[in-house]
């Protein structure tokens, strides 16, 4: 049994689909500077009871959102995570307690915009859970807004175990070469990844890996570039994959995402994968 079984056959999106980016900054104002000028996003400030100073920034793109952020309370995580949308919050907490997983914070209501889970799942990536309301809105095609997004894990067996039985993902492993990299599919369609660390990341934490597109006309080199000169680092070299040509940046606050080309795929034979060594430098 899923999650779903036991919630309303009506939710807006289907649960399990990414459908919102979040970072948890120890700067806001820093990392609002750094974004606007890499990829051109606008922020409005939303009331939000949720966070420290009740202050939610969400990011626009030509009209269209792209993400959140907000300002990191004193020993609260850092970084980019992804939401993943449910139907019913309250019930989503149960189960993800029920699986092994921890909530940290909620269900709580954000007014307009419905309602959220924190989590930690099993193999101990934070996590976010949100229950949409009819105003959902979430760009995915234009350049500067979410690609995809991997779950870097060390515990595939406890990570598989909780979001399969969450969600009813169905698993194509798409990783060769010694490389565990999984697709998580509902139905036909890939939503998410899930890939094991290699043993030389054994002191990374696991967490997720946001992927945001980067124009064509641009490119990944220049992005790299650029994040360099607002303060940011280039965590691992533009780099060409069968999924187009990626590099992993960190913004000043420390943020590890990645930016990715996608009209320009190489094909490079067995054992190259999305997640090739993302954190290798």
């Amino acid at each position: 049994m899923t999650m779903s079984d036991t919630t309303e056959p009506t939710a807006i999106l289907a649960a399990g689909t990414p459908c919102w980016i979040e970072l948890a900054t120890p700067d806001e104002d820093v990392a609002r500077a750094y974004y606007e000028q890499l990829f051109g996003w606008t922020f409005a400030v939303n009331r939000d009871p949720a966070t420290v100073n009740h202050r939610y920034n969400i990011a626009t793109l030509d009209g269209w959102e792209v993400g959140g952020m907000y300002q990191a309370g004193r020993n609260q995580p850092t970084g980019w995570v992804p939401h993943l949308a449910v139907s019913n919050a309250a019930a989503t907490a149960e189960w993800v307690q029920h699986l092994g997983g921890v909530v940290t914070l909620g269900p709580v209501d954000i007014p307009g915009r419905g309602a959220i889970v924190h989590a930690l799942d099993p193999s101990g990536a934070p996590v976010v859970f949100w229950q949409l309301t009819d105003s959902w809105t979430f760009a995915r095609t234009l350049p500067g807004s979410f690609s995809g997004a991997d779950l870097g894990t060390h515990d595939a067996g406890r990570a598989d175990d909780f979001y399969d039985k969450l969600f009813g993902y169905a698993s194509h492993q798409v990783g060769t070469d010694g490389i565990d990299y999984l697709e998580w599919r509902l139905g036909a369609e890939p939503v998410i990844y899930r890939y094991v660390l290699p043993p030389e990341q054994a002191g990374y934490s696991p967490h997720w890996m946001v992927y945001l597109q980067v124009d064509p006309h641009r490119g990944t080199d220049a992005v790299a570039g650029q994040s360099l000169m607002l303060g940011g680092s280039v965590i691992t070299p533009p780099f060409d994959t069968p999924f187009g040509r990626i590099a992993v940046l960190a913004d000043p606050g420390g943020a590890v995402f990645s930016v990715v080309d996608h009209s320009c795929p190489v094909d490079l034979g067995v054992g190259r994968a999305e997640v090739d060594d993302p954190y290798d430098d």
